[in-house]
């Protein structure tokens, strides 16, 4: 592997959501990242669609044996980074903590992933990206009449995955001093928050109304919003600055001279509506041809499908193909060392009998611990 986090070694337990996408965002900048999946009761939703499993290995343990627990203890000895998404105390109960991985590997970085975070009154509830977000003021502030959720981008992966991977590498660096591992918390409720940054400031200066679609960036600006098409396509306008919202204007065939000053709020209804109607005239690709190579900052709103097919994600090789359609490239893109997506997922417990060798497993021992039920992926 190449990139510039080749040489690392990162144990990621299985999980669902953030930790394997931080597993897979590790592992395109170049870490050996182990996958421990579980021997027993895997885990069905993960490996449905393993879309975050290139670039790893997987070895099948199950963590409630006794074998299986030195089997990780022993692997996280070997290891700089890992990573997990069980709920708080259970990684204790299964006797892999912090403190237990201590005992073995000092060195060691502990990411832990959790929605609400270690401690505080919902700690061990359940939740998903919906409900994290919706705690933080984030969900508030997305939508028109009411909340719309923004996939499971802000709390699952902004919030969480790319706040581990942060955590990660600020303790990865912290350690070339202290020579120690330290235990990360990350949660999506704090990552969540801390996104929203930039809002809680602008409310705070009274740039901000606290209601949904009633500001410049949340749908409400005739100059910050998605217009529909002839053909039922849409395009996104982004023309925030007066120089920009001018070539908007003149590129649509409006006249700025008859339409309310682009910040008068009370003629933004009047602006909307010119602009709506412009843009009902021809179909998506028309307006296209229209905008491009221009600072209009409007641009076609692309499906799943057409996105990888576009020009300009073709020319950057923003999106290869995979074993199950387009996967985005690696991000971002470095000068000397430069990422690079892995083979596709494995299957589970693929790479078991191979890691266990490493650890100095002989083919006997191997044997038996398959034969208990300890591991899985062992060839008998």
């Amino acid at each position: 592997m190449s990139g510039p986090l080749n040489g690392i070694r990162v144990i990621e337990l299985d999980a669902i959501g953030p930790v394997p996408f931080c597993g897979m965002l590790l592992a395109d900048m170049g870490a050996e990242v182990i996958r421990v999946d579980r021997a027993r009761g895997g885990n069905a939703i993960g490996r449905l669609a393993d879309v975050c499993g290139r670039g790893k290995s997987s070895i099948a343990i199950d963590l409630k044996a006794e074998d299986g627990r030195q089997l990780v203890l022993r692997l996280a000895a070997t290891a700089d980074v890992l990573i997990e998404g069980l709920r708080p105390g259970v990684a204790e109960r299964l006797g892999i903590g912090p403190d237990d991985v201590a005992e073995v590997n000092p060195r060691l970085v502990y990411g832990r992933m959790t929605g609400w975070g270690q401690e505080g009154p919902m700690a061990q509830m359940a939740g998903h990206d919906i409900n994290y977000i919706g705690l933080v003021g984030a969900l508030h502030a997305i939508g028109e009449v009411r909340p719309v959720p923004p996939l499971n981008l802000v709390g699952d992966y902004g919030g969480g995955a790319l706040y581990l991977a942060l955590g990660v590498m600020a303790a990865l660096h912290e350690r070339e001093s202290s020579g120690l591992g330290q235990v990360i918390d990350a949660a999506m409720v704090d990552g969540a928050a801390s996104l929203m940054t930039p809002t809680y400031q602008l409310a705070a200066m009274g740039l901000w109304t606290d209601e949904r679609n009633s500001n410049l960036l949340d749908g409400r600006a005739p100059f910050y919003r998605v217009y529909e098409t002839a053909d039922g396509e849409h395009m996104a306008v982004g023309a925030l600055e007066p120089q920009f919202y001018a070539e908007l204007l003149e590129r649509l065939g409006l006249d700025a001279s008859r339409l309310p000053a682009q910040m008068d709020r009370s003629g933004w209804p009047e602006i909307e509506h010119e602009i709506a109607a412009a843009f009902l005239q021809a179909p998506r690709r028309h307006w296209e041809e229209v905008f491009a190579g221009s600072d209009a900052c409007t641009t076609p709103v692309l499906s799943l499908e057409e996105a990888p097919t576009h020009a300009h994600n073709r020319d950057r090789n923003t999106f290869s193909a995979g074993a199950q359609g387009s996967d985005p490239a690696p991000a971002p893109r470095f000068s000397r060392s430069p990422a690079a997506a892995g083979a596709a997922a494995p299957r589970l417990g693929a790479d078991t009998a191979a890691v266990l060798a490493g650890l100095g497993v002989d083919a006997a021992e191997s044997a038996r611990l398959a034969v208990a039920g300890v591991v899985a992926g062992v060839d008998l």
